[in-house]
């Protein structure tokens, strides 16, 4: 099915929030900018962002960075505990300052966190050390072998159909691995994770600290984001705030010899937020994950399944969705927290 809901007027509104998704421009005076964009004044554009911000749907507004042009070290960890140590097992694992999400799913794999750890740290001996203090049965790390997109946009609107099209906003080509991260770097990274305030001229306090002006501010974010290690400064929404309640994970038995065209056909799809090649164990066969949002488990499983008749007829593959959301927070960069739980567990 590709269905999508009647047609109608989409309205300034809607315009703006699902602008403000892709990027807000590094001038002085950037929502007069958007505003202008979708048919409204800077003042009216505002007075919607904070409304937004104050119903929560907003969560922050703030730079996405690319972890592993900065160096970082990151995985997807699939984890299975006993059904009765599962919550205590997930809580130990929300302690730990490089875990940003962790989900309870549909699977005998039950446990889904994402962590990433600093250049000079060791991700493997985090994920045993998590391991061996939760409980679980089997950890499996399934970091990312290839990207082939990254890029968290929610249709405001309700219009578009599920099998949409668009160009990938971040892929694998985008990255830099060996970037040599710089004092300026850090600091700008520093700055930019903060929630920027929803005001006239939100860098303004980012120029201060940095000793920059608005100009110099915007070249350095260019070399960031040629580089890379800048994926975009955008909004970013809470999901199920913003009425996306349901997420489906689609992982896919795609062949090797196939994943580098099917991944990229995968990625082309708006649904899809998140398409990655993992690797494979005894017990989980799967090498491409694509993630969807839905307003309703129907839509969710109905953009996979779209996916799955456009590009892969009768593929082997498996649905997993959320039961029960543990964590779910930006990762923020050089944070003090991550060393002294490091030294704390680690003895590094």
């Amino acid at each position: 099915m590709t269905a999508a809901a009647p047609k109608r007027e989409t309205t300034p509104r809607e315009k703006l929030l699902n602008r403000i998704q892709r990027d807000i421009p590094i001038v002085q005076r950037p929502y007069r900018i958007l505003a202008e964009e979708v048919g409204l004044s800077e003042a009216e554009a505002l007075d919607i962002l904070r409304e937004v911000k104050r119903e929560g749907v907003l969560r922050q507004v703030s730079a996405i960075f690319d972890t592993r042009t900065l160096g970082y070290k990151s995985s997807l960890v699939a984890a299975e505990y006993e059904e009765d140590q599962l919550d205590a097992g997930a809580e130990i694992v929300n302690g730990h300052p490089g875990v940003s999400h962790n989900y309870k799913r549909n699977h005998s794999f039950n446990l889904w966190y994402t962590i990433a750890v600093p250049p000079e740290s060791d991700l493997e001996a985090h994920v045993q050390k998590l391991h061996e203090m939760s409980g679980a049965k089997v950890t499996r790390l399934m970091p990312t072998l290839h990207l082939f997109k990254i890029g968290v946009e929610f249709d405001m609107t309700g219009k578009e159909d599920w099998n949409a099209k668009a160009k990938p906003q971040y892929t694998a080509e985008q990255r830099n691995v060996g970037y040599e991260v710089t004092a300026l770097d850090k600091a700008f990274v520093l700055e930019f994770q903060k929630d920027l305030p929803v005001t006239e001229e939100p860098y303004a306090e980012a120029c201060a600290a940095l000793g920059l002006t608005i100009d110099e501010l915007a070249a350095h974010a260019q070399k960031m984001k040629a580089a890379g290690a800048l994926r975009r400064v955008s909004a970013v929404f809470r999901h199920q705030k913003a009425g996306f309640t349901f997420n489906a994970m689609g992982v896919w038995a795609v062949p090797q010899d196939q994943v580098a065209e099917i991944g990229r056909q995968m990625a082309e799809f708006k649904a899809v937020s998140h398409c990655y090649l993992r690797p494979t164990y005894p017990e989980w066969p799967y090498t491409i994950f694509t993630m969807v949002h839905g307003r309703s488990k129907e839509e969710a499983f109905g953009k996979i399944q779209a996916i799955e008749q456009e590009v892969v007829p009768g593929m082997d593959h498996a649905i997993l969705y959320s039961t029960k959301e543990y964590k779910k927070v930006r990762l923020e960069f050089y944070q003090p927290e991550f060393y002294e739980w490091e030294q704390r567990y680690l003895g590094a």
